[in-house]
């Protein structure tokens, strides 16, 4: 007899429909601990975002914890378009007077006039030395630190091509071409402004047209302008400079020369209140943001009876509580100032802060003491109470999210749950394969053994009907 090859025909059992059930049952492990990864995931994920607030939240605190932030001022001038002013880290609050005898200028010399700029310089070569000429003596010194540079010039290269070639070849000077009703001559200027950073040229061959030498009286090229240096004086003291930006001649301050100056600009430097204000609004900002986010992750909501991703999970509360209590505690860091809500920032109920913009305008009137109730960071930490509020929770930011801290140990934890959920998965759906290669083994036998049974009975039948017709003839 044949061996039936389908399972459920022999028996006429809907088998398929059998062994999808059963194993459906069988598989419950799995779809329950599919569940569990995609909860342990959807945590993995609430904890990335909380470790990258905390982090910001953290950043903010420390940039209350930096001298650059308390030390920002800002600079006004009486004459702006003659001296400007910014100011930078090291900057002190005071007045200063500057004049202006000398700007900066740039050393410059032009050709004689060409056709136009295609016309042919012909053949030879320009070499370009940077450095200074002596105005007594004019003889020329030429930079040690700086090479000459030598540009090759071809029996086709128009007035074009040479501008090129100059530029191309940055040997401290910029190349352009001028062009009016006397035709087109070639302008060479200094890249930088300085009595150091003037230039002479020497051309051999077609290029001799471009020497310039003022030494020689009859050189080619003539001087448009010439180079000098920035002359001032800051609070009666004299001043020199290449630049007409002058950069720490008063420490932390930049000033821009742009004109000369019938009489002194007044430059004045003061504590830059708006900058401060705007850390600690940051750092005000960073907090109810990480805040508001705890809440949303450890909630209940009754209304809905949902509960939020992070709900009863320990690191979270103790994260929110610890932050709180950080915040709130009272500090003796400062003699004027003991908490947060003494300089106008405040916690509401909601648990979100707020800035009182009187206190705090207030409260920078006494810079130094406002300053050590955030960024006070004594040598000796035996006292806590002395650390600066700023200090401290950026100081807890750092052990949050370190290697051993409390989010990156739990986020490690939840990433082994996690591999751990996915390997007793796997170790499941390798038994259900086996058992559903039995349970249809199972099937297929007994397909066989009733397809084997039903064969017999039609075989017993027909013997039967034959043995009835037999009797009945005889």
């Amino acid at each position: 007899m044949a061996t039936m090859s389908s399972a459920g025909i022999g028996s006429g059992l809907d088998v398929e429909s059998i062994v999808t059930k059963l194993m459906a049952i069988e598989r419950q492990p799995v779809a329950n601990l599919q569940t569990r990864a995609s909860t342990i995931q959807t945590e993995i994920s609430a904890f990335g975002s909380l470790q990258s607030s905390v982090a910001g939240f953290r950043d903010a605190a420390q940039a209350l914890t930096n001298s650059s932030t308390w030390g920002a001022t800002t600079a006004t001038s009486s004459d702006n378009g003659s001296v400007g002013v910014s100011t930078g880290s090291g900057a002190h609050a005071g007045s200063y007077s500057v004049s202006v005898q000398n700007l900066a200028s740039a050393q410059s010399v032009a050709s004689q006039s060409y056709a136009s700029s295609s016309a042919v310089i012909g053949e030879g070569g320009l070499t370009i030395d940077v450095g200074a000429w002596d105005v007594g003596q004019p003889g020329f010194a030429a930079r040690a630190t700086i090479n000459a540079m030598s540009i090759p010039i071809s029996a086709t290269d128009t007035l074009r091509d040479v501008r090129d070639k100059i530029n191309a070849a940055n040997a401290g000077v910029t190349a352009s071409i001028v062009t009016d009703s006397s035709g087109a001559r070639l302008v060479l200027t200094s890249s930088a402004t300085g009595v150091n950073n003037g230039f002479s040229v020497t051309g051999t061959g077609g290029a001799a047209a471009l020497t310039y030498d003022a030494s020689d009286g009859s050189s080619p090229m003539t001087r448009t302008q010439t180079a000098s240096d920035a002359q001032a004086t800051v609070n009666g003291l004299a001043i020199t400079s290449a630049s007409n930006t002058l950069t720490d001649v008063v420490q932390g301050l930049t000033l821009n020369l742009s004109k000369v100056t019938t009489g002194s600009v007044q430059l004045n430097v003061v504590q830059d209140n708006d900058s401060i204000k705007k850390s600690i609004q940051t750092f005000v900002k960073a907090y109810n943001s990480l805040a508001s986010q705890l809440a949303t992750l450890t909630k209940y909501d009754a209304a809905t009876k949902t509960a939020g991703t992070l709900q009863g999970d320990s690191t979270a509360v103790g994260l929110q509580r610890q932050m709180r209590s950080l915040l709130t505690n009272a500090t003796s860091a400062s003699s004027a100032f003991s908490s947060l809500s003494d300089v106008g920032i405040e916690i509401q109920s909601t648990g979100q802060l707020t800035v009182n913009d009187t206190k705090l305008s207030s409260a920078l009137g006494n810079l130094p003491e406002l300053k050590k109730l955030f960024a006070n960071n004594p040598a000796s930490t035996i006292d806590t109470s002395q650390i600066g509020i700023a200090q401290r929770l950026s100081d807890f930011g750092d052990q949050e999210i370190g290697t051993d801290g409390a989010l990156t140990t739990r986020t490690s934890g939840l990433n082994t749950s996690l591999a751990n959920n996915q390997k007793n998965q796997d170790a499941i759906n390798q038994r259900l394969t086996n058992t559903e290669a039995r349970i249809r083994a199972q099937y297929t036998a007994l397909d066989t053994q009733m397809a084997s049974m039903s064969a017999l009975s039609t075989y017993i039948t027909q013997q039967v009907a034959n043995w009835s017709r037999t009797s009945s003839s005889n």
